[in-house]
């Protein structure tokens, strides 16, 4: 097995299109993002805006321009960047308080970041820094993610309306044993160091649904007081929900005989139609066991997400396992990307509605803290484990 890191399959030009392209995302945010709100509230989910934006620029500059073979870092272009925007070593608490650029001064640190990377990967283009200029596209397209988890929490107007309505199925896919490959490969293009290396894991004959569980279906949970019974939460979920005193999913209210969610600045009647969105980990295995169900393993996700019937790819969804290293896993040059939340954070798969489509691939795999509501997470059952 080849032991080093996957080599792109993009061209200079097409890299730094990509680079481009995510930095608009981000600039269709920041031109909503109200004039009051770029540093908004101290939250622990939340970064303010300000800082946020200057970290993606900091990121992009350490990582394509200033890293060198020997481990070690040239100067930024921006005196003294590494203490303001360094997410390893700038505590999340006093983000709020750091002498942080104002935007304009950052777009101008930004611009002079981009020039420099395209200048770079046109004049030296080789593997190395093919593969930080696609670490870096997809950071900067993972936070535009985090971007759209605050404005939903924030109840900000969007740049645009996702589209959140899935095609609806009741349809469960049974499996007979047999074995699946977990893990991404060399030949796989970029992947991230979570996702190494390949190896064949067996999987007992299940069955699965077919698409995630709906609003309306969540709903049915919900009314059956399912938030008040201890049954079918885990220890770790029932104390989580007895503390934060959940009643119902966030971003929902009873209004007019009825539930609405609310989606970013407006409020609307549940759908049938519509996956189930900002539910933690412990709220959708509690659900999972009020049906007589589970949560599915990877392996099962992965053995029918090959299936036409199997609809992926409108929603995070939780699975069953704690997000931990594959067997002989080894860092990237990244370190903090996987290596510190490995057996502390929880496994997703598939992508929400705000994912940009280049990273919903089945081997990719995300994150999250099992008490996170504000991801736009979800959840499909599988037969008990």
């Amino acid at each position: 097995m080849n032991r080093t890191r996957p080599i792109s399959r993009h061209t200079a030009d097409q890299l730094i299109t990509g680079l481009a392209q995510a930095r608009g995302r981000l600039r269709a945010l920041i031109d909503c993002l109200p004039a009051d709100a770029w540093l908004g509230p101290h939250a622990g989910h939340l970064n303010p805006p300000l800082w946020e934006y200057g970290h993606i620029v900091w990121f992009q500059e350490r990582w394509c321009l200033r890293a060198r073979r020997d481990g070690h870092f040239a100067d930024s272009l921006l005196a003294g960047a590494d203490t303001l925007y360094d997410s390893s070593s700038v505590a999340h608490v006093s983000r709020w308080d750091l002498p942080l650029l104002e935007s304009a001064a950052v777009d101008d640190y930004a611009a002079r970041v981009a020039d420099a990377v395209a200048v770079r990967l046109r004049s030296e283009f080789n593997d190395e820094i093919a593969y930080f200029a696609e670490l870096c596209r997809y950071h900067e397209l993972m936070h535009v993610e985090a971007w759209w988890m605050a404005f939903q929490d924030r109840g900000y107007a969007p740049p645009a309306r996702p589209d959140i309505a899935g095609t609806r199925s009741e349809q469960r896919l049974a499996f007979a044993g047999g074995e699946v490959e977990l893990g991404s490969g060399a030949d796989a293009g970029f992947i991230f160091d979570n996702e190494k290396w390949r190896h064949t894991v067996a999987v007992p004959a299940f069955d699965i649904d077919a698409c995630p569980v709906s609003e309306t279906a969540f709903a049915e949970f919900v009314d059956a007081g399912g938030y008040r019974n201890r049954a079918g939460w885990s220890d770790e979920g029932w104390a989580w929900r007895q503390a934060s005193g959940a009643q119902h999913p966030l971003y929902w209210r009873w209004q007019h005989g009825g539930w609405q969610v609310r989606r970013f600045d407006r409020w609307a009647p549940l759908s049938a139609d519509a996956p189930m969105l900002h539910v933690n980990r412990y709220e959708a295995e509690a659900c999972a066991a009020w049906r007589g169900r589970s949560l599915p393993a990877a392996g099962q996700w992965l053995r029918a997400v090959g299936q036409p019937a199997f609809r992926w790819g409108t929603v995070w969804e939780w699975l069953r396992e704690p997000f931990v290293p594959y067997p002989g896993f080894t860092p990237d040059p990244y370190q903090e990307y996987s290596q510190p939340w490995f057996h502390t954070h929880w496994e997703l798969r598939g992508g929400g509605p705000v994912t940009d489509p280049s990273l919903k691939r089945p081997g990719f795999r995300n994150f999250y803290l099992p008490h996170r509501r504000d991801p736009f997470a979800g959840f499909r059952t599988a037969s008990p484990g």
